[in-house]
């Protein structure tokens, strides 16, 4: 402020509402392009981003990078022969934490409907980004919230100090005769991982691999 009580032009100026990647992209927060969205910032994102607010057991916090490829599996687990786009979505079910982490669900409710609407523009350009529905049909969206609810449960009762009780009230029971182990992975493995698996359902998807600038090395 000037002595006069007058905002200075510095002040004027709006806030920054971009992102710098490592992919040399800017992702504009407020209107995100899928121009700017590349796998390889999502994968580094997501696997340096730790579930349950990093409250895990293991030398490595639980990545939202491994939570997917989890999340993947499971929903194909639960519909045998699922489509490899939808199995892509199942993938990609959490790719916008890349930008803005993983908020505990009480705390995305805390916030509000303005949340959930800028959470939404972020995954809508992902979703185009990689020639997929803005919004997936009902029955995959409710399948892959089963497939995260099933993660959530062994991640609950193995990683995070839940009992099977209080992971069952809040998740569900997983389908009888599911069994997962979980370690985590470190950064790199599930960075790694994550791309690798994209690559192969990219592939199975008919995406035009080279244009999508992206390493599994």
């Amino acid at each position: 402020m000037t002595k006069a009580g007058k905002p200075t032009a510095r002040s004027k100026t709006a806030p920054r509402a971009w992102q710098r990647m490592l992919s040399g992209r800017r992702l504009d927060l407020l209107d995100p392009s899928p121009f700017d969205i590349e796998i390889e910032d999502i994968a580094h994102g997501l696997a340096r981003v730790a579930r349950w607010n990093g409250q895990t057991v293991g030398e490595h916090g639980f990545s939202v990078a491994q939570h997917s490829l989890i999340v993947e599996d499971v929903a194909a687990h639960l519909k045998p022969g699922l489509e490899p786009r939808w199995r892509l979505c199942a993938l990609l079910h959490d790719a916008a934490e890349y930008v803005i982490g993983d908020m505990i669900s009480p705390f995305k409710a805390a916030l509000g409907l303005d949340y959930r609407q800028f959470e939404n523009r972020l995954e809508h350009a992902i979703h185009l980004r990689f020639s997929l529905p803005p919004e997936p049909p009902a029955d995959i969206k409710t399948l892959i919230k089963q497939a995260d609810h099933v993660s959530a449960y062994f991640e609950a009762v193995q990683l995070a100090g839940f009992s099977e009780a209080e992971a069952d009230r809040f998740f569900g029971r997983p389908p009888a005769g599911y069994e997962l182990r979980i370690e985590p992975l470190s950064p790199s493995q599930a960075q790694a991982r994550f791309l690798q698996r994209f690559a192969t359902l990219a592939e199975a998807t008919g995406l035009d691999a080279p244009n999508l600038a992206f390493s599994t090395e």
